[in-house]
């Protein structure tokens, strides 16, 4: 049991102990090999790799996916646009420099998509009368917010309005 536990090595009078006696740091160790960065794994997939587009995916497909779910009201539109960002990484990947983080390189395609379909969905709406796919709860019309202002105004003493 005492053997399970890692031991230290301190002095040199430690690691002259009999193979019988041997400490578990004094052996050799095998380690896994520590996983890539994502921008390495980029950087191998700009290569040809496949299986580092697999982690890529893998480790952001979620996150990315709830990044859309949270801003559109569709998730089916959400998981369109998740698809669409990792299309768009697939056809850049020969242009990729990592100069930031691929989290912030992901999120800025990402949020590019998020805008153009927006932009659609608003172009849909104006020209052809189909309603948006999305609500943002901060737009609200300038009837809404000049109601909500008469109503707090009312609510004020007579000296305070």
């Amino acid at each position: 049991m005492q053997d399970a536990l890692p031991a230290f090595v301190l002095g040199p009078e430690d690691a002259s102990r009999n193979a019988m006696n041997e400490s578990p740091s004094t052996l050799p160790h095998k380690t896994a090999p520590a996983p890539l960065s994502d921008e390495q794994l980029m950087l191998e997939f700009s290569k040809g790799s496949a299986a580092a587009f697999a982690e890529l995916f893998s480790r952001y497909k979620q996150p990315l996916f709830g990044f859309f779910r949270r801003r559109l009201a569709d998730p089916a539109h959400a998981e369109e646009l998740t698809q669409e960002t990792f299309l768009a990484v697939l056809r850049a990947s020969s242009r990729y420099v990592p100069r930031a983080l691929f989290r912030t390189y992901l999120y800025a395609i990402g949020f590019k998509i998020l805008r153009a379909h927006r932009r659609k969905a608003a172009f849909r709406a104006t020209f052809l009368g189909i309603a948006p796919a999305y609500r943002d709860p901060a737009a609200r019309d300038s009837a809404d917010i000049a109601f909500l202002i008469r109503h707090a105004v009312a609510k004020l003493e007579p000296t305070d309005r």
